[in-house]
């Protein structure tokens, strides 16, 4: 029984199933391309043409998109889909391999220069800062509302 958690639990990422109904589950392209035929074409009151137009034109519009945006995906969605995994592959490889490791370097130098900077800080400007506010302490402002 224990064998067979440890088989679900991995798992591949690559051999997954996918959703052939909701091929879009984060909504990526809810606000974008969710277009239909009234969003593009609207008669307002007082202009409307024939019912027979406008039905041959719904459905022109709903038939050309659908079987137009078919056609291009098939010529190039697999070759679109090798160029996006080629792209997002070197910017992985790049983010793992060269800005972390750039960015902890980065940190760790920068964290020595830190703590020279604050000692130098507190050793020159805490002094003269005390200084003023001692200097300053003394001077009392009243504020009066005259009728």
């Amino acid at each position: 029984m224990a064998d067979d958690m440890n088989e679900k639990e991995i798992h591949d990422v690559h051999t997954k199933e996918i959703d052939l109904v909701n091929r879009d589950p984060k909504h990526l392209n809810d606000d974008v391309v969710k277009i239909d035929f009234e969003d593009v074409i609207a008669e307002p009151e007082g202009t409307h043409s024939f019912d027979g137009v406008w039905k041959a034109s719904f459905t022109t519009f709903t038939v050309t998109k659908y079987w137009f945006y078919r056609l291009l995906s098939s010529l190039f969605g697999i070759p679109m889909a090798l160029i996006w995994g080629i792209y997002f592959a070197i910017l992985s490889f790049l983010h793992i391999w060269a800005v972390v490791p750039c960015i902890r370097s980065y940190l760790i130098e920068i964290q020595c220069i830190g703590r020279v900077y604050s000692i130098c800080i507190h050793a020159f400007c805490d002094p003269l800062y005390e200084a003023f506010g001692k200097m300053f302490s003394s001077i009392r402002a009243t504020v009066r509302k005259e009728a």
